[in-house]
């Protein structure tokens, strides 16, 4: 069996990987984010997460650490209202305005995930819709004052407060609003052989 790399400093898909009882390392990327500008919204975190799996694999040949022994997992996630992208919050007005933009809407939260093994890629992308019931001005200002959620895509976590309260629905997988289809992502290891049972 390989050892599993997950490309991500995020807290969520560490805990989701560990939820699926999957022996992983975290090497974080430092891939630029940008992406072309006439890449289509709904290809644009798939684009980005193999921009992280490849610079990842990078430091590991950087390293003399051969790269046939790794499967490199690589996500990024978007929010995305009416083809606009909803990206992390720059501050505490940013916060407010975006959840403010998807008080009562439905948008798109869209992972792509990049899977790297000896020279192999599986790129897919998951979207999830998700609706929120129409937020008051002190609940928004309350979590973003309570749970600073600048670094999260459009400014909320599903898993904290504003998701117990402020979601009507979800459409789809919800752990892929927590920032990865956990469960794909293990479809798609058995796949490769790479993960028994």
């Amino acid at each position: 069996m390989p050892k599993f790399i997950l490309a991500s400093q995020s807290p969520r898909r560490k805990s989701l990987l560990e939820w699926a009882e999957i022996p992983f390392e975290v090497i974080v990327s430092n891939s630029d984010e940008s992406f072309p500008e006439h890449l289509p919204t709904s290809e644009v975190p798939a684009y980005i997460a193999r921009q992280k799996a490849l610079e990842v694999a990078n430091k590991l040949l950087e390293t003399n650490r051969d790269i046939q022994d790794h499967c490199i997992i690589a996500a990024d996630t978007i929010v995305v209202l009416n083809n606009e992208i909803m990206g992390k919050p720059l501050d505490r007005d940013h916060a407010i305005q975006s959840l403010t933009k998807l008080s009562g809407k439905t948008h798109d939260v869209i992972t792509g995930v990049c899977v790297l093994h000896d020279h192999k890629e599986v790129i897919f992308a998951e979207t999830t819709k998700v609706t929120f019931h129409a937020l008051t001005i002190g609940q928004i200002e309350y979590y973003v004052d309570q749970y600073k959620p600048y670094d999260k895509a459009g400014g909320y976590a599903i898993q904290e407060w504003i998701g117990v309260v402020g979601i009507k629905s979800i459409e789809g997988d919800f752990y892929n609003v927590m920032g990865l289809p956990v469960s794909k992502v293990v479809h798609e290891i058995k796949q490769l052989g790479l993960l028994q049972g």
